[in-house]
């Protein structure tokens, strides 16, 4: 079990409390015993839907009272779940990614924002696998063995481009001294370490990794969209942060030459998609065989008689089964990218998740859409809270523009021009 009791004041930033720093969070303490350690892609399986069984009864009750998931993020992360794609030299599973976006789809189904809480930090872990060095992959992988969970704070809210960073660092003795701001820090409030992409003097991005606790770093419960209520999404703040050098991952190096770590962030995004489409029509199917009236002219006795109904429900599974087909193509092609990393590979892997995410979006919009249509008005009473798939489904499949996945997949195939190399690709 993991404790949870709040440390009071931790992540105050200073002595001087400003309108912000008063609405930080307290720390949560790292847990007392070693996660567990999953030994096979079947046990993984296994435990998300067992997992997920859990998670979904109060998944609509947390949605709309904007609750905390502290127990549940205990339980998925103390699961073993989330060292999945640790290398076994290190003393992880390394599953198959396959694996690891069937994992998230499995949990998304059941609720959209514990699916996304550890996206961030399963790509940062296979970010550590790339670029590190041999003694920090040793330091970091046992941290996340230990069951110790990486937040997020990697964009920012003013600038330009996504792909554009103002944080900074500077080196003093054996640590950097971070400085920034940044916003959609997913999984921060939960983490017990923060992964910050920072820039050095020649502007490379590092991930350079602060406690939790640390003085000067402060998470502000400020995310306020309509979807993906409880990942609590909200900024973070870093006045002169210390981190020690052998917590800065030169994540640049991920980009720098042909590598799957763009395609490994992303195909999680995907699994969050199909997870969420798949919640969707499995709430429909529910609601039409226990709430929904036939139409009166359809002249059947039940609602899942309806041969109209019949015909979308139809549509949605084979959308979802297309989807969960190229999720998967998508994820044996990333483990050909980890275990083989050349052009070749890892333009396949880009194109592969490219177009899953065309296809778990659609699905994810189409499903959460329809589960109205055929649910009926009574399917839009608040006591349902069945309005949280779509909003959901709308907020998530935002995060990168699926307009320029078509543009990825198009570009190849008439013109043979790879995908660029970056966290979005």
């Amino acid at each position: 079990m993991t404790t949870t009791t709040p440390i009071p004041g931790a992540s105050i930033a200073s002595e001087s409390t400003t309108p912000e720093t008063a609405r930080a969070i307290p720390t949560i303490q790292r847990p007392d015993q070693p996660a567990h350690i999953i030994q096979s892609d079947e046990e993984a399986i296994a435990v998300a839907e067992r997992l997920a069984a859990d998670f979904g009864r109060e998944a609509a009750q947390r949605d709309a009272e904007r609750r905390r998931p502290i127990q549940e993020l205990d339980a998925f992360s103390q699961s073993g779940l989330w060292s999945i794609n640790v290398p076994k030299r290190f003393g992880g599973p390394e599953l198959s990614y396959a694996t690891l976006s069937k994992v998230i789809e499995i949990i998304s189904a059941a609720d959209s924002s514990l699916g996304q809480i550890p996206q961030n930090h399963l790509g940062v872990v296979a970010a550590i696998r790339t670029v590190s060095d041999e003694a920090q992959q040793s330091l970091l992988f046992g941290e996340v063995l230990k069951g110790i969970r990486f937040g997020n704070a990697f964009s920012e809210y003013g600038s330009r481009i996504a792909a554009e960073f103002d944080t900074n660092f500077k080196e003093d003795g054996d640590d950097v001294i971070v400085n920034g701001r940044k916003f959609y820090s997913t999984g921060a409030l939960f983490a017990h370490l923060i992964p910050i992409v920072a820039l050095d003097d020649q502007g490379r991005a590092w991930y350079a990794i602060a406690e939790r606790e640390s003085p000067g770093l402060t998470i502000i419960d400020d995310w306020s969209s309509f979807g993906q209520r409880t990942t609590f999404s909200g900024t973070v703040l870093l006045d002169n942060v210390r981190v020690p050098k052998t917590h800065l991952v030169p994540g640049y190096k991920g980009y720098d030459r042909p590598t799957a770590d763009g395609a490994i962030f992303q195909i999680i995004q995907v699994a969050v998609d199909t997870g969420i489409a798949r919640g969707a029509i499995e709430e429909a199917i529910h609601f039409v065989r226990g709430s929904s009236r036939p139409w009166v002219d359809s002249g059947v006795d039940h609602a899942w008689e309806d041969p109209y109904t019949i015909q979308i429900i139809g549509d949605l599974t084979i959308r979802l089964q297309a989807a969960q087909a190229l999720l998967e193509k998508a994820g044996l092609a990333i483990d050909r990218a980890v275990a083989e990393p050349s052009e070749s590979t890892v333009v396949h892997a880009q194109l592969a998740v490219a177009a899953a995410k065309v296809l778990s979006t659609e699905v994810a919009i189409e499903a959460t859409n329809r589960l109205f249509e055929v649910g009926g008005t009574r399917s839009t009473l608040e006591r349902h809270h069945l309005d949280r798939h779509w909003r959901n489904a709308r907020v998530h499949t935002l995060h990168d523009p699926v307009r320029w996945k078509y543009a990825i997949v198009g570009n190849h195939a008439l013109n043979g021009v790879n995908p660029p190399l970056h966290a979005w690709s």
